[in-house]
């Protein structure tokens, strides 16, 4: 998938979004977030099984734990589909002046309890590392170069 745009972003499903969400965080590959080992395999039912096992879901070959893509992520514990939460930071960073979570419960069609929540959550992810260090080398900003 290349670079998305806004047509793209509305259009993605859970499944595209995850994808998406896996090229970005494991460009080489999955990596464990437990051990760190990039040694990992997608987890598959067995023939017969009445447990189907979610997509996206890995197990480490060193550690042998289980994980996905948004373990240690802001998506952590979220029940709110990815393609929802990949919209809510498009229009977030999109928005000259900022968003309200009421305007992403509208537009997003969710709750708004769920809407301050993501908008809470993306906001700590603007201030940690590696976002919150000052932009370096050639800048553009509103068609101007610094």
């Amino acid at each position: 998938m290349g670079k998305p745009n806004w047509m793209t972003i509305a259009q993605m499903n859970k499944e595209e979004a995850r994808e998406f969400i896996e090229a970005i965080r494991w460009p080489d590959g999955p990596i464990c977030p437990h051990c760190g080992e990039n040694g990992a395999y997608t987890l598959k039912p067995k023939e017969g099984s009445k447990r189907p096992v979610r997509p996206g879901v890995y197990k480490c070959k060193e550690c042998r734990k289980q994980f996905t893509v948004t373990i240690g992520t802001i998506f952590e514990g979220s029940r709110i589909p990815l393609n929802k939460w990949i919209m809510a930071i498009y229009l977030m960073c999109a928005s000259k002046k900022g968003i309200s979570a009421h305007q992403l419960h509208r537009q997003l069609g969710i709750t708004y309890k769920s809407a301050w929540f993501m908008c809470h959550r993306i906001r700590y992810a603007m201030t940690q590392p590696p976002l919150v260090d000052k932009l370096a080398g050639i800048v553009e900003v509103d068609e101007t170069y610094i």
